[in-house]
């Protein structure tokens, strides 16, 4: 049912499912980010997902084959995504697509990337716009890992808390030694902690979610560890963190949510922070549903 074809946009691997069947008018497209922490995860190991959708949605889909970290070192996954999408947003008629019909969608690190994508082409006027982002079960914020989702599913398979904050340091190519000041929460110094409290604060999690909540102890601050890892504050890393100006040009955004997931909570404080600046936003919540 489908063609499939391996090609590199501007450089970046990609691999794109276009549908046989003839179409009247021009399809939709996609362009996928797969997860695995930026440091695992393949064009190959997401296949089937992406000829699900293409099949499904009858569109045309480009997964996205960025280089992993540590090999190829931090922002040059997000660079490579934003190269592809923008090369898709550019060609995309040459491969039968709506250029003004294109969505960006990953999941996990593939959903931070899709966010950053957005974020970094919302202001661009050379280029289509992206009609709308879905996020699955996105990691938006390095800040805090003591939400009522990272408490209550501390110890849940596959994606535990310790290991989330072990992958990002990974991920940065940083000394993995660091886990525990910041699962702590000790990279925070006072000042951006109050900046950023009213987006990331347990207080914006609705009640339903946080059943069994205990509020840990402030940690102590550490200024050699928060020299360390500048960049879980760049927006890059932390989608979040991105300034309201930005956040005003995303698309309409699909977010999903599982319970048993200790992201969960990111999902939620970003949806909040869009529906704040008047982004539209569906929400998906998959009650038994595992990261």
């Amino acid at each position: 049912q489908l063609f499939i074809k391996d090609l590199h946009f501007d450089g970046v691997p990609v691999r794109i499912y276009l549908p046989r069947k003839p179409s009247a008018s021009k399809r939709r497209g996609v362009v996928f980010i797969h997860g695995g922490c930026g440091i695992f995860g393949s064009i190959r190991s997401y296949e089937r997902i992406c000829r699900y959708i293409a099949r499904k949605s009858d569109s045309v889909v480009v997964s996205v084959g960025y280089h992993l970290a540590p090999e190829q070192r931090y922002p040059a996954q997000t660079l490579e995504c934003v190269t592809a999408t923008v090369h898709f947003l550019k060609t995309a008629e040459t491969y039968g697509v709506d250029p003004a019909r294109i969505i960006v969608c990953g999941d996990s690190v593939g959903a931070t990337f899709t966010a950053s994508v957005c974020q970094e082409l919302g202001q661009r006027t050379d280029i289509p716009k992206i009609r709308a982002q879905v996020l699955v079960y996105p990691f938006v914020q390095a800040l805090n890992f003591n939400l009522p989702s990272h408490q209550k599913n501390a110890a849940v398979a596959f994606l535990t808390q310790e290991r989330t904050v072990y992958y990002i340091l990974k991920y940065l190519n940083k000394d993995c030694s660091l886990k525990e000041p910041i699962l702590a929460g000790s990279h925070i110094p006072e000042n951006i902690n109050l900046k950023y409290r009213e987006w990331i604060n347990p207080d914006l999690i609705p009640d339903v979610f946080k059943l069994g909540y205990k509020p840990p102890l402030p940690a102590s601050f550490s200024p050699e560890v928060h020299e360390q890892v500048p960049e879980l504050f760049e927006p890059w890393v932390s989608p979040l963190l991105a300034e309201d100006a930005v956040i005003c040009g995303l698309p309409d955004t699909c977010i999903v949510t599982c319970e048993h997931d200790v992201l969960r909570d990111d999902g939620l404080l970003y949806k909040k922070r869009l529906e704040d600046n008047n982004i539209r936003v569906t929400w998906h919540h998959v009650e038994k549903g595992f990261h």
